[in-house]
């Protein structure tokens, strides 16, 4: 389980980015790909953790 704040990134590699959502096994996720801030909804098991703040659920 993610919270808010974390920093994850997609399991096939990509931007890292910050969650700013988490609701029924989708967490929404927000970065800055050189041009503008991106937002895009993920499944919880397509993301992993980079900071180690990722909690058990």
């Amino acid at each position: 389980m993610f919270i808010i704040s974390n920093e994850v990134q997609h399991k096939e590699g990509g931007p890292v980015m910050i969650v700013t959502g988490v609701a029924s096994g989708m967490v929404e996720c927000r970065w800055y790909d050189g041009f503008s801030v991106r937002r895009e909804a993920f499944r919880e098991d397509e993301l992993a953790s980079t900071s180690g703040a990722r909690l058990a659920g």
